[in-house]
């Protein structure tokens, strides 16, 4: 497991100009790491912010690639060293974005795109109230029932938790600035291409 590098720099609000931060979240089961991989792989002028977590891989998932996996100790000590940009836990895991290579890539005027958590994307307002915030919503929710269950990752209980935080979470999609229905993946692509490269967004 490895320790995050201590940020020493200016704060996030000053380091914000002349690069642009993209908020990407929505419930479990919508489809964002899909819609993730697949944006990245069309526009590699994307920069993705990988973030921390304590979970443990799931199987495939490679350290410093898909997450940085390190143990709660770890984690608690970073956010007690200030080393994230926000942080929040989910499913009973911590889940954090290192600040210091975020900061450094919008800093470098380069487009830098996160995939976090409802309670982490408020974190982000207020830390980059310029940040481009985008919702990801499932066509419906017994749709994303379906998702969650075919993924074949959880338990029931696990199951019927991450649907009670999806309701809760879904009334927070007009919070941002866009939402996005993950109906069709090619529909959902180009929107979310419309959105990050239209430089009006995010002025809101």
């Amino acid at each position: 497991m490895q320790v995050l590098p201590i940020h020493t720099g200016a704060n996030a609000q000053q380091d914000s100009s002349s690069g642009k931060l993209i908020v990407l979240t929505g419930p479990s089961g919508v489809g964002k790491g899909t819609l993730m991989q697949s944006l990245l792989s069309r526009y590699p002028e994307l920069c993705y912010s990988i973030s921390a977590t304590t979970r443990f891989p799931r199987t495939g998932e490679v350290h410093g690639k898909d997450y940085y996996f390190i143990s709660r100790d770890q984690f608690k000590q970073a956010i007690s060293q200030g080393k994230f940009l926000e942080w929040a836990e989910f499913a009973g895991n911590y889940y954090g974005t290192p600040r210091e290579s975020v900061l450094n890539h919008i800093q470098a005027g380069k487009l830098v795109i996160l995939e976090i958590e409802l309670e982490g994307a408020r974190q982000i307002r207020t830390t980059f109230p310029n940040a481009l915030s985008i919702f990801i919503l499932p066509p419906s929710f017994s749709e994303l029932e379906n998702r969650i269950r075919h993924r074949g990752l959880d338990s029931e209980e696990a199951i019927a938790r991450r649907l009670q935080r999806a309701e809760i979470e879904i009334k927070a999609a007009d919070e941002f600035h866009v939402q996005i229905v993950n109906d069709d993946l090619e529909t959902a692509l180009t929107s979310l291409k419309e959105a990050i490269f239209d430089k009006d967004n995010g002025e809101k």
